[in-house]
């Protein structure tokens, strides 16, 4: 679809509110156009990424940022190569700093487990400047409702103990673990 095609499309729907997110939305060609063009019909613009690539001055009310922890890694399936590279790029804490820099923000992070938070810790303190625990949201990692649900009770507790804001993975209660939800 064209640019055009996309907002009258989104214009179809009553709500104000609009969610850019991928997989990667940031290496969509056209992406900044797309995101100017939403603002210019008044839509609040999230823009849902893992924070690998900088804004470059996008059109963004709020800036959803989900940078990969090692929990993330792709398992042996997959060439050595793409591990590497996974490994090398997941976390960019120049291009974070240029988000939160210029945008408001919410840090979210995809928690297997307790261990996950002193990682947690290291990437926040690459960041310099003290970031507000209410801005970090916790999810915890699974792709069955079953999995989210294990890790619930711990991970509230996680979040209540640092400050931190749960945040449940609606989409796979919704639509299981499906790709493009």
């Amino acid at each position: 679809m064209s640019v055009a095609e996309i907002v009258d499309e989104v214009d179809t729907y009553a709500s104000r509110h609009v969610v850019l997110t991928g997989g990667e939305p940031m290496v969509a060609k056209e992406i900044h156009r797309l995101a100017a063009a939403l603002r210019e019909t008044g839509k609040h613009i999230t823009i849902e990424t893992a924070a690998t690539m900088p804004p470059n001055g996008i059109a963004c009310d709020l800036a959803s940022l989900s940078p990969k922890l090692k929990n993330s890694a792709p398992d042996d399936r997959l060439p050595a190569t793409w591990r590497e590279r996974h490994e090398k790029l997941r976390w960019q804490p120049e291009a974070v700093r240029e988000w939160i820099e210029n945008y408001p923000f919410q840090l979210k992070f995809v928690v297997a487990g307790e261990a996950d938070m002193a990682e947690i810790q290291l990437l926040l303190g690459d960041l310099g400047g003290k970031i507000p625990s209410e801005k970090i949201l916790l999810m915890p990692e699974g792709v069955t409702l079953e999995a989210l649900r294990a890790k619930e009770t711990a991970l509230r507790e996680l979040c209540r103990r640092h400050g931190y804001t749960y945040c449940h993975r609606r989409h796979i209660e919704l639509f299981g673990n499906t790709r493009g939800t």
